[in-house]
C-alpha cells in the first residue's frame, strides 16, 4: 500500500465490512460515507441493530499511542457527564484496531444538526461545555499529542508551501513576503498575551464539530486535539464582524466562567490563532494532493485565484492584529 500516494486505495467496502467483522459486529450492508477528507468515516448498518459510525485513520498521521491517548482523554470527558462521542471499545476493552495496516475505531452514531449560535442562551451554553472540557483537560498534559504554537502551524506549514510548485511562480514573492510579515505580527500578539497556559483541548471547535439536539449541543471529531491555549476552542465560535464578534464573545465567556477561569490577555491571540490556521488549512490541502478526494473537492487550490485571494487575506489579517484585542470582559 502506497500510503503517500493514494492512502486510502486499499479501503474497500468489501475491507471495511471485514475490519467490524474482525471485532465482532455483524454488518448488514447498508454502507454510508460521511463527509471526511483527513480520514475515511462511515455510517454502518448492524444485524438486529441499528447503526455505527467506524473511522478509518489517515495512515502515518499520527502514532498509535496519540490515537490512543485522544480515546483516553474523550472518554474522561464522558465519564464527566460532558456530551461527547467516545469511542466503543470491544470485548477486550480495546477501541483502536488494525486490519491490512489501517487503523480503524468504532463509535455510537450520534444524530443532530450543526448549530447556530445566533442567541445569547446558546453562546451560554456552549461557553459552559468548553469550560468544562477545559476543566478536564487542563488536568494533565497530552504526552503524544503536539502543542499549537507558531512553527508548528506558520512556519513549518508556510515553508512547506513555498517549496512546492502550488503558488503560481508571478505570485510566489508576494505570498512570500505578505506571509512573513503575517507571522511576524502573530509574534507581536504572543508577546503581547505573554506566557499564557496550556491545556488539553478539542483543537478544531467550530460549529461543524458540534452537533444539537434536543438535549443541546454535542462536540465530536477530537481527532485535531492537541495542547494550546484555551482561546483556541472558542474563537472558531465567533462569526461576522467586529461588533457582533464581540457580543458572541462576551456570552460565551459569562457561561465559561461559570466553569473556569479565563486569562482576559489570550484575547490578544484571536486574529493570531486565526492567521495560523489559514496558512495552516493551505498548507494541509496541499499535503493531500495526492490524495484523488483532494483535487475532487478543492478544484480551485491551484488556480492563480485562490492565492490572490490567500494574499489579500493575509494583509486583512495584518492590519486586524495590530488592533485592539476584541473587549475584555
Amino acid at each position: 500500500m502506497n500510503t503517500h500516494l493514494t492512502p486510502f486505495s486499499d479501503l474497500t467496502p468489501d475491507l471495511i465490512l471485514n475490519a467490524l467483522d474482525s471485532i465482532g459486529l455483524q454488518c448488514d450492508s447498508r454502507l454510508l460515507a460521511l463527509n471526511s477528507y483527513e480520514n475515511r468515516v462511515y455510517q454502518v448498518g448492524i444485524e438486529n441493530s441499528s447503526f455505527i459510525v467506524t473511522k478509518f485513520y489517515r495512515p502515518e498521521r499520527w502514532s498509535t499511542p496519540a490515537i490512543l491517548e485522544e480515546h483516553s482523554f474523550v472518554k474522561e470527558l464522558s465519564d464527566s457527564e460532558i456530551p461527547v462521542v467516545p469511542a466503543l471499545p470491544d470485548s477486550e476493552n480495546k477501541t483502536l484496531h488494525l486490519i491490512n495496516g489501517f487503523r480503524f475505531s468504532v463509535y455510537p452514531r450520534q444524530g443532530g444538526r450543526v448549530p447556530e449560535l445566533d442567541n445569547r442562551e446558546k453562546l451560554e451554553w456552549m461557553g459552559r461545555l468548553v469550560a468544562r472540557i477545559h476543566a478536564v483537560g487542563a488536568l494533565k498534559p497530552f504526552k503524544e499529542r503536539p502543542t499549537l504554537n507558531i512553527a508548528g502551524f506558520g512556519d513549518e506549514p508556510r515553508d512547506y508551501l513555498l517549496s512546492r510548485d502550488f503558488i503560481p511562480a508571478d505570485l510566489i514573492e508576494a505570498y512570500s513576503t505578505v506571509s512573513s510579515h503575517a507571522l511576524s505580527a502573530v509574534r507581536r500578539c504572543f508577546d503581547r498575551a505573554g506566557k499564557v497556559n496550556t491545556l488539553r483541548l478539542h483543537g478544531d471547535c467550530y460549529p461543524g464539530n458540534i452537533l444539537w439536539t434536543d438535549d443541546g449541543p454535542h462536540f465530536v471529531d477530537f481527532d485535531d486535539s492537541r495542547m494550546g491555549p484555551a482561546i483556541q476552542d472558542l474563537w472558531m465560535l465567533l462569526s461576522g464582524g467586529r461588533e457582533e464578534m464581540t457580543v458572541q464573545l462576551k456570552h460565551l465567556l459569562t457561561g465559561y466562567r461559570t466553569f473556569y477561569d479565563f486569562d482576559t490577555r489570550e484575547l490578544h491571540l484571536v486574529e493570531a490563532l486565526r492567521t495560523l490556521r489559514l496558512i495552516h488549512y493551505s498548507a494541509w490541502i496541499a499535503r493531500r494532493w495526492n490524495d484523488p478526494a483532494f483535487p475532487m473537492a478543492f478544484p480551485w487550490f491551484n488556480t492563480p485565484r485562490y492565492w490572490q485571494d490567500r494574499i489579500i487575506e493575509l494583509r486583512e489579517q495584518i492590519a486586524l492584529m495590530d488592533e485592539e484585542p476584541l473587549g475584555s470582559f
